[in-house]
């Protein structure tokens, strides 16, 4: 009966450590150390991705719901903390978005 006990703790302990060894072994990428989102990316490209919205090539199909001050400062995709010029986007994981950008993905935040 006591071993059973013994490996019944011992299960719980490594159940219980498992979130302490995930947090301890996080290698998500900071902000900081994560690259700027180049116009030629295929993926910036696919969605018309532009650095500075007021370049937008508006003859564009996929700029048709572009409205003057769309960016990515008022995108609801827009991530990370207010303050920095380059900041992530859900639409492009990995990679950090100007925040005067925009792309065809814009949602407004309103």
């Amino acid at each position: 009966m006591e071993d059973k006990n013994l490996t019944r703790r011992n299960f719980i302990y490594t159940l219980a450590a498992i979130p302490v060894g995930a947090a301890l072994l996080d290698t998500r990428v900071q902000a900081a150390d994560m690259p700027h989102l180049d116009e030629s990316d295929p993926a910036a490209k696919a969605l018309s991705y532009v650095s500075d919205a007021t370049k937008l090539d508006k003859s564009n199909p996929l700029a048709a719901n572009y409205k003057a001050g769309d960016k990515c400062l008022n995108c609801a995709q827009l991530q990370g903390e207010a303050g920095p010029q380059w900041r992530p986007c859900a639409i492009f994981p990995g990679k950090l978005v100007h925040v005067d950008g925009w792309c065809s993905a814009y949602t407004s935040k309103s």
